[in-house]
């Protein structure tokens, strides 16, 4: 990154990068798609997404209009067609041959593991269509799935769409108030779920919310199916409650999956607001599975006769759903799961696994990348990770230290790293390079996929020219969009259409570099007012980084009476650099502080930089600044349970006092 003079305009201009990476000889020669593959699809996207989806999956009946856009916001995709989604993940591989490929690999957190082929997946999504319908759940009826990273939770998803059922899975780590939210404005029908799952070698509960969650009267839920996970002791509710294993061991195992029109609801997915009633995200099928099919191949380079691929993302959330239970499927790859911590029984766990599946293909967040930074990379260097061809990433936008040190560390200095940005809302991948063709940037998504119109625009919504930035927009339908909030079109509007006549935008800011690539800045509330000037709390979080100590940061803007707002950065530092905190913290901020101002200017510098022992993050990996911000401006950041380690909290609040 170079300094560049801080100007006042909406985003500043900051981000710069220098180093590129174009793909080998070797990799472009055998890569699935070359550059003429932008050309094709930007002269008609409606007739190419109609290719794709005609090529990747198997209709049950054929599609007439490939895109009706009479009244938008609301897109219908592959008009009149009629599909499967569990058909095409499961039975068309058993029928073409393939039914001895795995499909799961899982590992669980306590050591046991369990290979899965197509065709026994596809026995077990049979047998549990079979087990839901005896219970009543019909097409278009709801199933809340709360359940951990193991394979009934795939199970139940499939199985749900192949009835035509609409899941709605809430993350494990969410509260019961969370979940009943949840299952009342979905108006779910079943809730199935595990006795509870482990987390970092502990057993940990799962049923007790369910059974908290529908303990006032008033919710929908008829069933709760339960699976046998961690054999802890569990509450029973007789004609309620049912086991998973006896009910699926009464089922049939054979069950024909029919045709469901391409706009029938797959699933929602509710996002967590940190206020207000949560926000059900609504996709429909054909165009999801199209599009997620389409960039789980292309973004990957995905080879299934060959490829292990492995997404550490759990099922609760839209990562999980697009890129663990259907795309790698839909795709007929073989997967890793993994129910556990990146910690748990030691911090070589990942590489543990990468080593014996032999993973090719890894897909994880910048959370997890900078947390392996700060444990070292002596960690990862015992373990064989050749098999790593392509390296991805997901979540939040990653500083390029990172991003270089996932590449030299992890993927040995070759693997294309693919870093990727898209939504729960929008379904699928939208920005990202394609390694095969693509010279990859540190810290830059770079260039929307073939189908998509992005762009970056100003206040007035014009497109902003190289160089500068603005709001992030998507200005044409694409397959995968979210088709409206659950119950609430007109919260659908306003939410994502509003802000710009006829184009979506959900809050993020970026910025188009010299060359025309985006770099994501996080959402344009995360981006602070000091004097006048504009920042961005991803420029100052990544120019930390970029520092050889720091191993992870976060900035908040903090109300002050001079600036408006002032910068306060809450650092965790390598481990060979930890000493200095312990020493003399106020010679390691200070140096901090004076490398921001090199870097990105003085205006940018933090009014204060705390060393800590590590962040609030969500159960997911998810930064929680929000609670930081609170610390910074003297407020209590009241309730932390739903944080991986609610103390660290605690810490942090002493620490600035102090």
């Amino acid at each position: 990154m170079s300094q560049e003079t801080v100007k006042g305009d909406a985003f500043e201009n900051l981000l710069h990068e220098e180093r590129q990476f174009p793909p080998s000889p070797e990799f472009a020669a055998a890569a699935n798609l070359g550059e003429g593959i932008y050309a094709e699809a930007s002269g008609d996207r409606a007739a190419f997404w109609a290719q794709q989806a005609r090529e990747l999956l198997t209709w049950s009946k054929d599609f007439g209009q490939a895109l009706d856009w009479s009244e938008p916001p609301f897109a219908k995709w592959f008009v009149g067609g009629e599909v499967n989604a569990a058909y095409n993940a499961l039975d068309r591989h058993v029928e073409n041959g393939l039914g001895d490929r795995v499909a799961i690999h899982f590992e669980g957190e306590p050591g046991d593991s369990e290979t899965i082929t197509y065709a026994e997946l596809t026995e077990r999504v049979k047998r549990a269509a079979n087990a839901f319908e005896s219970l009543g759940v019909a097409k278009g009826d709801r199933v809340a799935v709360y359940l951990p990273m193991i394979p009934e939770a795939v199970v139940t998803m499939l199985a749900c769409a192949r009835i035509g059922a609409v899941h709605s899975v809430v993350f494990g780590g969410f509260s019961a108030d969370a979940l009943r939210s949840r299952i009342d404005d979905a108006e779910a029908k079943l809730v199935v779920t595990a006795d509870g799952t482990f987390r970092r070698g502990k057993p940990s509960s799962l049923k007790p919310a369910v059974d908290e969650a529908l303990s006032a009267p008033g919710h929908t839920v008829e069933h709760v199916v339960v699976v046998r996970r961690n054999g802890q002791d569990i509450a029973w509710t007789e004609g309620r409650d049912l086991h998973w294993s006896e009910l699926l061991a009464d089922a049939s195992p054979e069950h024909t999956a029919v045709g469901h029109d391409a706009e029938h609801p797959l699933f929602i997915l509710y996002t967590s607001g940190t206020t207000g009633k949560p926000k059900g995200i609504l996709h429909t099928t054909g165009g999801f599975l199209t599009q997620t099919a389409f960039t789980h191949s292309a973004v990957f380079d995905l080879k299934p006769e060959t490829d292990v691929y492995w997404c550490t993302a759990d099922v609760g959330w839209v990562t999980g759903h697009s890129y663990v239970a259907y795309a790698p499927l839909v795709n007929g790859a073989t997967q890793v799961m993994y129910e556990g911590t990146p910690d748990s029984p030691h911090q070589g766990r990942w590489w543990e696994i990468v080593q014996k599946y032999k993973v090719s293909i890894l897909y994880t967040a910048p959370t997890a990348i900078r947390t392996f930074m700060k444990w070292g990379r002596e960690i990862p260097d015992k373990y064989d990770l050749s098999s790593i061809r392509v390296l991805g990433t997901v979540g939040e936008p990653i500083n390029p230290e990172a991003w270089m040190w996932y590449r030299d560390v992890i993927g040995g200095g070759a693997a294309p790293i693919v870093d990727t940005w898209w939504q729960t809302e929008t379904g699928a991948m939208m920005i990202a390079p394609l390694p095969g063709v693509t010279a990859t940037k540190p810290g830059s998504a770079q260039v929307p996929l073939p189908g998509i119109a992005v762009d970056v625009v100003d206040e007035s919504g014009n497109s902003v020219p190289n160089g500068h930035g603005g709001f992030l927009v998507v200005r044409e339908p694409w397959p995968s969009m979210l088709r409206t909030i659950w119950g609430d079109p007109e919260r659908f509007k306003d939410t994502y259409w509003s802000r710009f006549e006829g184009m979506y935008f959900a809050g993020d800011g970026a910025k188009k570099d010299e060359d025309g690539d985006i770099w994501l800045l996080g959402r344009v509330d995360d981006v602070m007012n000091v004097s006048g000037h504009r920042l961005s709390t991803t420029e100052i979080e990544s120019a930390l980084v970029s520092h050889p100590w720091v191993a992870e940061a976060a900035v908040v803007g903090a109300a002050d009476e001079t600036t408006g707002q002032a910068v306060v950065a809450f650092v965790i530092l390598r481990a060979d650099a930890q000493t200095r905190s312990t020493d003399n913290a106020d010679d390691a901020s200070a140096e901090l502080r004076a490398h921001v101002g090199k870097e990105i200017g003085p205006i940018a510098k933090p009014r204060h930089v705390l060393i800590v022992p590590e962040l609030p993050k969500t159960r997911s990996g998810k930064i929680m600044r929000r609670l930081l911000k609170d610390v910074a401006e003297g407020r209590d950041p009241g309730d932390a349970t739903t944080l991986a380690d609610p103390s660290v909290m605690q810490q942090i609040a002493a620490d600035l006092r102090k």
